[in-house]
């Protein structure tokens, strides 16, 4: 990993990837995580929804791909990681537990999974703090560092449908389509 890009890079840049990273790891340790309900998954939550509203909001600040008045259609992710924020919080609050895992789902794949997917193409900047110059091995680890996202969200949704197969059948295929 080259760090020098991101070390020069603007502050705006290296908040957002400070706040990005130790969300995309809690965020799928909470996903995967047995302890739902209890006080620390509480304070967890808490930490990941902040991490979260640091990361969108330091996203405005960031105009690499100016596309519309120093924006471009990535910030609209941004808007709807603080709009499913605002959403998390509340159906917890109102013990809506079921829209609240769904919201929380929906955000951890938008908000980590596939924006954190655009940072990776080509001559952007954690292209080319991650995948430039890079030997096959290393790029290996790196298809692996970056799938274990996905294969975490994969896996808490499948294990999601199983439960609901197991008491009613024809709701979780409504649920897989």
């Amino acid at each position: 990993m080259m760090l020098a890009p991101l070390l020069e890079a603007p502050l705006a840049v290296q908040i957002h990837v400070a706040a990005v990273l130790p969300a995309a790891v809690l965020g799928a340790f909470l996903l995967i995580w047995k302890g739902r309900g209890t006080p620390l998954h509480r304070l967890f939550g808490k930490i990941w929804l902040f991490l979260m509203l640091v990361t969108a909001g330091s996203s405005f600040f960031i105009h690499s791909l100016d596309m519309i008045w120093g924006f471009s259609p990535i910030h609209l992710l941004s808007v709807m990681v603080i709009v499913s924020s605002w959403r998390v919080y509340r159906t917890a609050r109102a013990g809506n537990i079921r829209a609240h895992a769904a919201t929380v789902r929906q955000l951890y794949f938008w908000g980590i999974v596939v924006a954190g997917g655009f940072t990776l193409i080509p001559h952007r900047l954690m292209h080319a703090v991650v995948i430039k110059d890079r030997s096959s091995l290393q790029l290996v680890l790196l298809i692996f560092v970056v799938a274990l996202p996905l294969l975490v969200f994969y896996l808490q949704q499948n294990r999601r449908i199983r439960a609901a197969a197991a008491v009613d059948p024809i709701q979780a295929t409504h649920q897989s389509g």
